[in-house]
């Protein structure tokens, strides 16, 4: 492993371990990922693992926007897991096509959620069906009847490859 690489992982994995929970950065980013750098910032903008992209650095915020392979890691991975909803099974087909999770199609999730934050969604089994950014609070969610409770960005059904470069 490069000094260069090294320097990487260790970013990327202090990022997942401030979003996500301690722990998180080992679990997401194991040591063979590899790091795409922009070529016009020369910042972090991609992780894969293999040919998966398991996440990409926002370059405005700082923080990571999952992707559902990257979201099966944190939820197998990670104990307890955190920033995950879970809905009715009979809404799965639905969000695993890209569809917006509602307030009351939420049966659980993670108390700790804030408006904004990457979420997880999973269905009653834990199998992650989409990853998005919560529009209410884990409280709010298991409260309201009513509105989006997560703005779903990929569902499960879409796959990401690398792309080949030439």
């Amino acid at each position: 492993m490069s000094i260069k690489k090294s320097v990487s992982l260790l970013k990327i994995r202090k990022v997942a371990d401030y979003q996500f929970g301690k722990g998180a950065g080992d679990t997401l980013f194991p040591d063979e990922v590899s790091v795409t750098i922009s070529k016009k910032t020369k910042k972090i903008r991609h992780v894969y693992l293999g040919d998966s992209l398991l996440a990409t650095l926002k370059p405005t915020v700082g923080l990571f926007s999952l992707t559902v392979e990257g979201a099966r890691r944190l939820i197998n991975g990670m104990r307890p897991p955190r920033l995950w909803v879970q809905v009715q099974d009979d809404v799965a087909s639905f969000i695993e096509e890209g569809g917006d999770v509602f307030a009351k199609h939420v049966t659980n999730c993670d108390g700790e959620i804030r408006p904004a934050e990457e979420v997880i969604v999973i269905d009653g089994r834990k199998r992650v069906l989409a990853v998005g950014r919560s529009v209410l609070s884990g409280d709010e969610m298991k409260a309201f009847r009513r509105g989006v409770a997560v703005r779903v960005r990929r569902g499960s059904l879409k796959k990401v490859k690398k792309p080949t470069t030439k």
